[in-house]
């Protein structure tokens, strides 16, 4: 056989394998496919699995249909909060109640029902008044002096019970305290609401006020130990009327002005309280603008009262001689607290303090032991708190003023009341000086003129005036005391006025 007889056909160049097309499908549109690779058979389809396209495709089974289901079985609607209740009681202020006398309260607990109210104290009637006002939903206000513990939280002390813990009290929050910037003397008002279970006392409920003015605004104020002292340069005119010659005779004597830190020096029974109503009651006539304190510290009742009556609207703040020394401390705190915060709101504020010989000897005996005892058995640390008190007063730059008035007693056997005024004199820029002899001779007012003065008293005077005031005082220099008050009493008897009066003495 020949070589091309035997020859075999030759194998095609791709493999041993042949490629076979698959079958076009009529509108298919696609190209061949090679059914032999095995890398098209692992490959994942390009669309989503069957169940998927039947859930778009076709039409929803039973278990896909949850509208339906949460149709017939809708969610519950949310509450919606209740409607506040609406006050159906009066309202009441608590300060009112406190103003009022027992016949007034018991009438308004016989209207409300209240049982045993004739055995009750005013303390109770008026917490019971409160609380059967509130089981009525009736709105309730308060205002008090705030009193803030060393605890942090506070309550707001009222003024008709001189500041007294009583059951009707409002606490106040440490976080109500550190919001609106609150210190102890703060005068606060605002809603309050009755004690909730194992609460003893009313609690403030919302600040609406701070010393009558609103919170927010009350509280750019420049604290007190930073503001700027001044010299009186602004007089109190204490005259009134022409018979009334105590004032008078203080206005050419010994001046006060707004910021005055003065002393009246007074044995006993010379006059020293009916010297204080006068000028009390000539400060609250010509000068309304000011607010006046009346301290009474270790006083009678008696002359509580009548202090009360005489000197209206001035406050009236007292501790007699039946309370224990540590009340006496604690009202007077309370009322140099109040008195910083009307100054650092720019008030002008008055306190007329008898006296702060005894405000010392309660110090002195509230004071813890030290070891260091003066002469009368006066404790070397006793004195420091006194003399803060007496000190605050002051003019203000930035404006407003705190005045004290304060008296001292002299010759009363003890040596203690002696040490106490040598501690004191010369703090001052204003003496009055009382005299004995004046009031065995039954005259009135009882100055000693010559001992008595105002540091300063340039300021406080027109320059025409201050001129004929040192005409007079040369007058009376040398001339024993009671000589000296009879002839200025003689001569300010037949004019109507001080101008009149100076007038008539000629300059120099």
């Amino acid at each position: 056989m020949s070589k091309t007889a035997t020859k075999k056909p030759a194998r095609p160049r791709g493999g041993a394998k042949s490629k076979l097309k698959a079958p076009e499908t009529p509108g298919n549109g696609e190209g061949a496919v090679d059914l032999a690779s095995p890398q098209l058979e692992e490959a994942p389809p390009p669309y989503p699995a069957e169940p998927a396209v039947e859930s778009i495709t076709s039409e929803p089974k039973e278990p896909a249909a949850a509208a339906p289901v949460a149709q017939e079985t809708p969610a519950p609607p949310k509450k919606r909060p209740a409607p506040e209740k609406k006050p159906t009681g009066p309202t009441i202020n608590i300060a009112q109640l406190q103003a009022m006398s027992m016949v007034d309260l018991n009438n308004i607990a016989k209207e409300m029902g209240i049982e045993n109210f004739g055995t009750m104290k005013k303390h109770e009637v008026i917490f019971q008044i409160l609380q059967k006002n509130a089981e009525r939903s009736g709105i309730l206000f308060a205002e008090g002096v705030l009193e803030i513990l060393p605890e942090g939280f506070g309550f707001l002390r009222s003024q008709s019970f001189n500041y007294l813990p009583c059951p009707e009290d409002i606490y106040v929050s440490p976080s109500q305290i550190r919001r609106f910037d609150l210190q102890t003397g703060d005068l606060v008002a605002g809603q309050i609401r009755p004690p909730k279970e194992k609460e003893r006392f009313f609690a403030l409920l919302k600040v609406e006020a701070v010393a009558n003015e609103e919170p927010d605004k009350a509280k750019d104020k420049t604290h007190f130990d930073n503001l700027t002292p001044l010299f009186p340069n602004k007089r109190f005119l204490l005259e009134t009327r022409s018979d009334e010659l105590s004032t008078r005779v203080l206005d050419l004597v010994c001046p006060i002005g707004k910021g005055t830190r003065g002393l009246i020096v007074a044995p006993p029974r010379t006059g020293k309280t009916v010297l204080l109503q006068n000028v009390a009651n000539a400060i609250i006539k010509n000068n309304p603008e000011v607010y006046l304190f009346i301290l009474l510290i270790d006083e009678r009742p008696e002359e509580v009262t009548d202090m009360e009556r005489t000197c209206r609207p001035a406050e009236v703040i007292s501790s007699t001689f039946d309370e224990p020394p540590e009340r006496h401390v604690q009202v007077a705190e309370m009322v140099i607290e109040k008195a910083r915060r009307m100054v650092e709101h720019k008030k002008d504020v008055v306190i007329l303090l008898d006296s702060i010989t005894r405000l010392a000897r309660a110090y002195n005996t509230i004071q813890p032991h030290s070891g260091k005892i003066l002469s009368g058995g006066v404790d070397a640390n006793a004195l420091h708190k006194p003399k803060r008190f007496f000190g605050a007063a002051r003019n203000i730059e930035e404006d407003g003023s705190l005045t004290i008035m304060a008296t001292a007693l002299v010759d009363t056997g003890s040596r203690m009341d002696e040490v106490i005024f040598e501690e004191f004199k010369g703090t001052g820029n204003m003496e009055v000086h009382l005299d004995r002899h004046l009031v065995d001779r039954r005259i009135f007012p009882s100055i000693n003129i010559e001992l008595s003065g105002t540091r300063k008293e340039e300021l406080l005077y027109h320059p025409d005036e201050y001129t004929r005031v040192v005409v007079l005082r040369r007058a009376l220099t040398g001339v024993p005391p009671v000589e000296a008050m009879e002839l200025l009493l003689n001569k300010l008897k037949k004019t109507r006025s001080n101008i009149e009066f100076l007038l008539s003495i000629g300059a120099a």
